[in-house]
């Protein structure tokens, strides 16, 4: 049976740990069925037309190891999410690191596992649950600290990106080089003279490259093939760090056995190629496994980072 729905994009983070989520709810009207209903919502990487398949894998994966008929189809945003977790209409999620936050905060949701991910360290590919990023500048640059910036033309791939705005901009706050007004946003555009959202690493890498800009980010989580292009070809004025990876948050009210069922299940993924493979087509191709955690742990940064800038996840549909 096809349990795939409607499926609708969403602009979130950019390069290849774009944001997406997972919600799961546990459908009350089958509860006299023999075997319980658990839906598995997913915002997907991949293509409309290649969800079925990839969407069969993971049902099929769960289904085995908790017993659940495990639906899944894709939700419209993460504040839907997130409102479903917060008035009991969903049990679960997987979502990127801000989302994942504002679901502790908003929806009293807890996170109890990060994903484990393919990523670049300085020189190093390893594997983790976070990673860090930098500022970038031409390598015949004659900037060399972000001071040398002020008044200059400035890419980030995304303003709902962790690592290619946020931090930075903590960064700038932290550095005092930008002063945030109470109750208001950090404004880059009070440090540089021109700013530009890029889409994505790729599209501020050739801005840079073409010298429509000055500076931009890179991230240790995008694909190591961009990620060596990028800093062979820059040099670095500042790093900053370490930034969460994804993370899977539970409702406060979703069911202790269907929790630790759906729980374990997850945290034995990646621990044989198929799973890893399952979960890199469906929803992060650089996925490597899940490990467990808490929310003061693994948001900890991100937490200090929203408050010093203000910042407010405005998400577009």
């Amino acid at each position: 049976m096809n349990k795939l729905y409607a499926i609708i994009p969403i602009i979130l983070a950019a390069g290849i740990g774009i944001g997406y989520g997972i919600f799961v709810t546990t459908d009350s009207t089958n509860a006299a069925q023999e075997t319980p209903v658990v839906t598995l919502a997913i915002q997907p990487t991949a293509q409309a037309s290649d969800i079925e398949s990839q969407a069969n894998e993971a049902e099929q994966y769960l289904e085995q190891k908790t017993g659940y008929d495990i639906q899944i189809y894709v939700p419209t945003s993460y504040a839907g999410v997130v409102e479903a977790l917060r008035f009991g209409k969903a049990d679960m999620a997987f979502m990127s690191a801000w989302p994942s936050y504002l679901a502790v905060q908003k929806a009293g949701a807890t996170l109890e596992a990060a994903e484990v991910r393919e990523v670049v360290i300085g020189d190093t590919l390893t594997a983790e649950t976070y990673y860090y990023s930098y500022w970038v500048v031409p390598k015949d640059s004659p900037y060399n600290t972000l001071e040398d910036l002020r008044g200059k033309r400035a890419a980030f791939p995304n303003p709902l990106s962790t690592s290619g705005y946020v931090t930075p901009m903590k960064t700038l706050v932290e550095t005092g080089l930008i002063t945030v007004e109470e109750g208001k946003e950090v404004d880059p555009k009070s440090y540089f003279s021109d700013v530009v959202f890029a889409g994505g690493y790729g599209q501020s890498w050739e801005a840079l490259r073409n010298g429509r800009v000055d500076v931009s980010i890179i991230a240790g989580d995008v694909s190591e093939k961009l990620y060596r292009e990028v800093r062979e070809g820059t040099k670095s004025v500042h790093e900053q760090g370490p930034i969460p990876s994804h993370g899977v948050v539970f409702s406060k009210e979703m069911d202790p056995e269907a929790k630790a069922r759906v729980k374990a299940a997850l945290l034995e993924m990646g621990h044989d190629d198929s799973t890893k493979q399952i979960m890199r087509k469906l929803v992060s191709a650089i996925f490597v496994g899940f490990e467990e955690t808490t929310a003061d742990e693994h948001l900890g940064n991100l937490k200090s980072a929203l408050e010093m800038t203000g910042l407010k996840y405005t998400e577009k549909v």
